[in-house]
C-alpha cells in the first residue's frame, strides 16, 4: 500500500514533530509574555469579558441542570442505604472535584474556544496578522497573549460558578422538592468537604484546563489555512483536540491527586 511507503511515513513523522515543536515554542512564548500582557491589563480585561461574561449564561444554566440531575439520582441511590442526608455532600464533592472543572472546560471549548479560533483565523484570512508583521508589531504579544491569559483566568471563575449553581440545583431538588432536611444537607457539606484537598484540587484542574483549552484554540486559529474552509476545519479541530485533552488530563490529574 502506497501510504506505508517509508518516504511518506518519514515525511509524515517529520511534519508532526515539526508541528509539535512549533506549538511548544509558541506555548513558551506565551508563558514568557505574562509580564507584558499584564502591563497592558486593559487588553486582558476586555478579553476576559469576551470569553468569561459571554460564556457565563451557558455555564450557569448547565450547572443548575446538572445539579438537578445529581439531586434526583443521588437521592434515590442514597435512599437505598438510608443515607439520604448525605445528598449535599455527594452533590458537592462530585461537582467541585470532577464535574465542575471538566464540564466547564468542555463547554468553554465549545463556546469560547471556537470563537477564539474563528477570530484568529479570520484575522489571518483577512491578512491583518501579516500587516502587523509588516508594521513590526508582534502578533503573538498583541493578539494571542492577552487572549491566552484571559482564558486561563476565566476558567477557574467559570468552574466556581458552575459548581455553585450545581449545588443550588441539588438543594432545590433535594430539599424543596423531595423533602431532605435542609440542616442535614448543608451540615454534611460543611463537615465533609475539605477546602484544600477537595476545592483546591478542583481549582488546580480548572487552571490546567484553562491553559490547555485556550492554547489549543489559539494555536489552531494561528495555524489555520487563510480560507473559509481552513477556518472551519480549525474550529472543528479545536473542539476535538481540546475535549480529548481535557478528558485525558483529568484522568492524569485525578490519579496524581489521589495518590499523594
Amino acid at each position: 500500500m502506497s501510504w506505508l511507503h517509508p518516504r511518506q511515513l518519514g515525511f509524515s513523522i517529520r511534519t508532526q514533530l515539526s508541528n509539535l515543536g512549533h506549538g511548544a515554542r509558541l506555548f513558551l512564548r506565551l508563558l514568557a509574555m505574562v509580564g507584558p500582557s499584564f502591563r497592558r491589563f486593559g487588553l486582558v480585561r476586555d478579553q476576559m469579558h469576551f470569553l468569561g461574561n459571554y460564556s457565563l449564561a451557558i455555564i450557569a444554566v448547565s450547572g443548575l441542570f446538572v445539579g438537578f440531575v445529581f439531586g434526583l439520582q443521588g437521592y434515590y441511590t442514597l435512599q437505598r442505604y438510608g443515607s439520604s442526608e448525605a445528598l449535599g455532600l455527594l452533590v458537592t464533592l462530585s461537582l467541585v472535584r470532577e464535574l465542575g472543572p471538566v464540564v466547564t472546560a468542555l463547554l468553554f471549548a465549545g463556546r469560547a474556544g471556537t470563537s477564539l479560533t474563528a477570530e484568529i483565523g479570520l484575522m489571518k484570512a483577512g491578512e491583518q496578522i501579516s500587516v502587523m508583521d509588516m508594521m513590526a508589531v508582534d502578533p503573538v504579544q498583541r493578539i494571542l497573549a492577552p487572549r491566552f491569559w484571559a482564558g486561563v483566568m476565566a476558567m477557574p471563575l467559570l468552574a466556581a460558578v458552575f459548581s455553585a449553581m450545581g449545588i443550588i440545583g441539588g438543594w432545590i431538588v433535594g430539599v424543596l422538592m423531595i423533602g431532605v432536611d435542609s440542616g442535614s444537607f448543608w451540615s454534611q457539606i460543611q463537615g465533609g468537604v475539605d477546602v484544600w484537598r477537595d476545592v483546591g484540587n478542583g481549582i488546580i484542574k480548572s487552571i490546567v484546563f484553562g491553559f490547555t483549552v485556550t492554547f489549543v484554540a489559539l494555536l489552531q486559529g494561528f495555524e489555520a489555512q487563510p480560507t473559509p474552509e481552513g477556518v472551519s476545519q480549525a474550529t472543528t479541530r479545536t473542539v476535538v483536540i481540546a475535549s480529548l485533552s481535557v478528558l485525558g488530563l483529568d484522568f492524569i490529574l485525578t490519579a496524581l491527586m489521589f495518590s499523594l
